[in-house]
């Protein structure tokens, strides 16, 4: 004798419309929110093919009436863009290699030699650094730079760069999650100390390569005020410096200033458009065997 289920049509429509009664509300909070935060970023972009009459004109408008490139063109010629821009580059691709590296070495050493105890203590005393405000070090590590002769010199900019508490947290909390018996096995191999970090290690940590890298490339693309100490050339300004000496005592050259800033910005917004398909999850386990 067969039985017959009653359809389930009611039931399922009636928790469709409950769910979707939830998201739409959720939804468009989340655009308009966006639309918020996005609205600064819109009015700053379209303010730099403004002329500079039509920036500071009551209505304002968000559109350009009369759009045009003359400030890209003066932020090329006469601002000398390529000059800053090169120096910033340069600095930036320096302290992020050098930073990746030396955080993953680091790392590396603080999460698979925790048997030495002065190990543990540096990273407690590396973990502490974070605790202080830049403004804290600045006049020390300006000291030391200018003793070492690495003032207003890209050595002076790089090298103060180079270690991060924050990089060396990030591939120490990976490291310690991979499991040691990939190590083992290594070793068992006959891998040198050596051969495990750089052809097992550290390319399993290519996420974490690729997330500090970005934040060490922002982080020395926006710097401002350590270049502003350290470099005292003219021709060795990094763009935040540059774009800082558009600002006159008494009048400002506004399309100038958002066409250099705009500018300014593209590197950062390509490099995070391109490699942010890499800052990703992998399977740490994919070496061993159950």
């Amino acid at each position: 004798m067969s039985t017959t289920t009653a359809p389930q049509k009611p039931v399922r429509k009636a928790r469709k419309a409950k769910e979707l009664g939830t998201v739409v509300p959720v939804t468009t909070f989340m655009w308009l929110l966006a639309a918020l935060y996005a609205f600064p970023l819109v009015w700053f972009l379209l303010s730099a093919f403004k002329p500079g009459s039509e920036l500071f004109q009551y209505p304002l408008t968000i559109l350009p009436e009369n759009p045009t490139i003359a400030g890209f063109e003066k932020a090329w010629d006469r601002f000398d863009f390529m000059l800053y821009f090169s120096n910033t580059l340069a600095v930036a691709l320096t302290t992020t290699v050098l930073t990746v590296f030396a955080s993953a070495m680091c790392g590396y050493a603080l999460a698979k030699y925790q048997d030495k105890v002065w190990i543990r203590i540096f990273f407690v005393c590396l973990l502490a650094t974070t605790m202080l405000p830049t403004e804290v070090i600045l006049s020390p590590t300006f000291l030391v730079i200018r003793d070492l002769g690495m003032y207003d010199s890209m050595a002076g900019l790089v090298v103060p760069s180079i270690l991060t508490a924050t990089g060396v947290f990030m591939f120490r909390q990976f490291f310690v999650s991979i499991p040691d018996d990939i190590i083992e096995a290594a070793r068992i191999d006959g891998a040198r100390e050596t051969g495990i970090f750089f052809r097992i290690m550290l390319p399993m940590s290519r996420p974490i390569i690729m997330t500090l890298a970005i934040f060490s490339f922002q982080w020395r693309w926006n710097d401002y005020i350590w270049p502003l100490i350290v470099v005292g050339d003219e021709r060795k300004f990094t763009l935040q410096i540059a774009l800082r000496s558009i600002v006159g005592a008494e009048n400002i050259d506004w399309p100038l200033l958002l066409a250099a800033s705009v500018m300014s910005i593209l590197p950062l917004v390509l490099i995070f458009i391109v490699f942010q398909k890499y800052v990703m999850n992998e399977d740490i386990n994919a070496g061993l065997k159950d």
